[in-house]
Formats: C-alpha cells, sequence, structure tokens
C-alpha cells in the first residue's frame, strides 16, 4: 500500500504516554504500525516494511550515502533505548508501563525487506481499540522532524478527533466541545508527555521554543491542522498551556474596522465574545460552525466589543448580552440585531452618565445671592452712600463686604 494511503490508529493511552526515544526511531514505530490491520493482528505480532518505503517516509534521498548507516542507528537506538512509559489510571492512583515497542528487527543487505516484530505487551494499544483510539494519516507526520512534534501532533488529533466524533453525534455540550478543539494541557504534564522534565529547567522562554513553539510551526506547515496556543498564569508562573485547533482551508474574511487583519473562523470561534454569546444563549453550538454567521460577528460585532469593554468592562458586556436575549423574541439577523442593541446600549449609558454628572453639580454647588455689578466690576464705578465720603474708591468698600461674606 502507499504511504499516502496508510493510516496510524492507536489506543489513547499510548497517545497519552511519554515516549523515551528520539525523532527517527519514533518515525520508524508509526511506520511500523501503519502495517497493523487492527481487524485482522499480524501473526506472532510481526509485520514487513520495505526499505524503499522506509526512506522516503524519512525523506532520504537516493543520493544520499549515510542513509543505510543512519538506518542501522536508528534501528539501534530504538532496541537498546527507546520505550514507552504508559500510564494508566486506576482505582486511587496510576499504574505504570515501561514497554520497549520493538525488540526484534531482521533485514538483509540483499533484499529490500525489513523483518519487524512488536512486543506482545504493545498489541493491545495497537489492536484492541474498539473505544478510546485516535486514526490518523501517516504522511500527518511524514513531514515532522522534532520529535516533540509527532507527540504534540497526536495529543491534538486525539483531542480534535474526539471533537468530530462528538460533534456528529450531538452528545456535548457546547462548552464541552469548545473544550475538545481548545484544550488546556498543564506545563508538567507536557513535559512528561515529551519526554523534557531534565531539559529546558532555565527560563520558561527555551522550552517554549524548542517544545511549542517549533513544534506548532511544524505542524502548521505539513499537517492539516492550524494551530495556535496561549499561555496560561498562576500568579507569575506559567503552569497551562491552551492550544486551538482549526483545519486548514477556513474561509477568512477582512475586518471591516481594522483592514490589515485578516479574521479566520478559527478566530470567531475562539473569541471571548463568542462564549459569552454562547452562555447567554444567543447562539448555539450549531451557530459556532456557521462561517458566514461567525465571521461576520468576528468582522463587524468584535471590534465594537472590544472597544465597549476598554471603555466600560467585560462584565457589563455580559450583563448586556444576558439583558439583549431575556428581552429578545424572533431574531432574523443576529449581527444587526447585536449592532443595534449595542449601540442602543451605549447611548444610554452616555445618558445616565449625563444625568449623574448634572445631578452631581447642582447636589455639590453652593447657590449664593447674586453680587451687583457694580460690585463685581469695581474698577468703573465709584459709590457714595451714608457713612462713606465722596470720591472713596469702591475696592475698600469691596474688601469690607468681602469680610462680611467670610
Amino acid at each position: 500500500m502507499e504511504l499516502e494511503k496508510k493510516k496510524i490508529v492507536e489506543h489513547n493511552d499510548l497517545i497519552m504516554s511519554s515516549a523515551k526515544m528520539d525523532t527517527v526511531p519514533l518515525k520508524f514505530f508509526e511506520l511500523a504500525v501503519a502495517e497493523i490491520d487492527t481487524f485482522n493482528p499480524p501473526k506472532d505480532n510481526t509485520i514487513y516494511l520495505s526499505k524503499k518505503d522506509m526512506f522516503k517516509f524519512l525523506n532520504a534521498k537516493d543520493n544520499d550515502k549515510d542513509k543505510y548507516y543512519r538506518f542501522k542507528q536508528a534501528i539501534s537506538k530504538m532496541q537498546k533505548q527507546a520505550f514507552f512509559e504508559i500510564r494508566e489510571e486506576k482505582g486511587k492512583g496510576f499504574v505504570f508501563r515501561n514497554i520497549v515497542p520493538i525488540p526484534y528487527v531482521e533485514w538483509k543487505s540483499y533484499s529490500d525487506e525489513v523483518k519487524i516484530r512488536f512486543d506482545v505487551e504493545i498489541m493491545p494499544y495497537l489492536t484492541e481499540l474498539k473505544t478510546n483510539f485516535t486514526q490518523f494519516a501517516l504522511t500527518d507526520i511524514q513531514g515532522l522532524n522534532s520529535k516533540h512534534s509527532i507527540i504534540i501532533y497526536k495529543w491534538l488529533n486525539m483531542n480534535y478527533n474526539q471533537f468530530e466524533y462528538y460533534k456528529r453525534n450531538g452528545n456535548r455540550d457546547g462548552q464541552q466541545l469548545y473544550k475538545l478543539c481548545n484544550p488546556v494541557i498543564e506545563v508538567d504534564e507536557l513535559r512528561w508527555l515529551t519526554n523534557t522534565q531534565k531539559e529546558y529547567v532555565g527560563r520558561f522562554t527555551n522550552f517554549e521554543l524548542y517544545v511549542i513553539k517549533k513544534p506548532i510551526k511544524e505542524i502548521n506547515k505539513h499537517t492539516r491542522f492550524n494551530v495556535t496556543y496561549d499561555k496560561i498564569r498562576e500568579g507569575r508562573k506559567i503552569t497551562k498551556i491552551q492550544f486551538h485547533i482549526s483545519l486548514k482551508g477556513e474561509k477568512t474574511i477582512e475586518d471591516s474596522n481594522k483592514s490589515k487583519k485578516v479574521v479566520t473562523l478559527a478566530d470567531a470561534q475562539q473569541s471571548p465574545y463568542s462564549q459569552l454569546l454562547m452562555g447567554a444563549l444567543l447562539i448555539t453550538f450549531n451557530d459556532m460552525q456557521n462561517e458566514t454567521l461567525m465571521l461576520s460577528l468576528a468582522a463587524k460585532i468584535y471590534p465594537k466589543y472590544d472597544e465597549f469593554v476598554e471603555k466600560y468592562s467585560l462584565d457589563i458586556l455580559k450583563k448586556h448580552l444576558e439583558y439583549v436575549k431575556a428581552h429578545s423574541t424572533n431574531i432574523k439577523d443576529l449581527v444587526t440585531y447585536l449592532d443595534n442593541a449595542l449601540q442602543g446600549y451605549q447611548n444610554k449609558l452616555v445618558t445616565q452618565e449625563k444625568d449623574s454628572q448634572s445631578k452631581s453639580r447642582k447636589k455639590g454647588t453652593i447657590q449664593k445671592e447674586k453680587i451687583p455689578d457694580y460690585i463685581s466690576n469695581p474698577g468703573k464705578n465709584k459709590l457714595t452712600q451714608k457713612g462713606i465720603d465722596n470720591g472713596k474708591d469702591v475696592d475698600k468698600l469691596l474688601a469690607k463686604i468681602n469680610k462680611d461674606l467670610k
């Protein structure tokens, strides 16, 4: 069978295991797994690979003089050093199993055939797959040149496959589905999966660069996924990573208020405003899959929500959306309706602010009797009254009046 048609199927416990091997042995293992027919497991746990297929899968060129040497090195390393640490939750804790996946490999210098025998302990994770398994195309990992890329891609696939399954079957709510295509992983768990507990232990930026950023760049280039991520902090420490997964080929739309920004369906789905709209029951999970609706919201409404939240707060926006839902019926054009509702609410807030300022001024001002013009402008007037000599400067009278007022 051609490489392009081969599939890898593995139990989720194996996906969640810690792979103690380098990139090439791990890719050899995945290539061998793709040869297993889960419905008709191989006798004696043995499969046969072609050297040509192995070199093709590793992108080794025909004129590469070192490819046979590197092949031998990879096989040797896989047998002597590589193993999976599998962790299964049982009762009050975990059961750990260390399994060398491929203990026996045989090949001949004069033949293209390579004989590979899997360990009996690894087979249940490759053949007993009635539930909790993940499937993906072999070619998805062909272009991945880092073991971290392969491990993270398999983990992302596990989550996204569940998302697609439950989306079709409809037995998960919107929040549960959102978590599957935007999965969160503890940094300590990611270190365990990638076997980097003792690597990049200094500044987080090194761990992020080699275990997250570069692998995600490879995944985005060579697989069916577009992936972004956010770092989640507890205090000053980064403790979790949230990945955002979408499929390539999704439509995009220009943001009318920020013409240089391109908004994708994934952006719209991952926006906190989409979650607020779902929480207020103004959109459903099915609406989240509606490209036209979500792209319109992201381009026309969400920038206005940004401005509103900056001026007021996210909590006030949340209360506004809950009010909109409570007082709305038969919404035909959600985008226009939300736009008008926000404009009306902003006008109301501005009016309330002006009324509040006016009341505050009236309440805080002491009304005094109006001072006559000749006192307010003494330089132009002379005053003659009983008890005051003619020609006396009115400034003296003003000083006396001010003293009496005090």
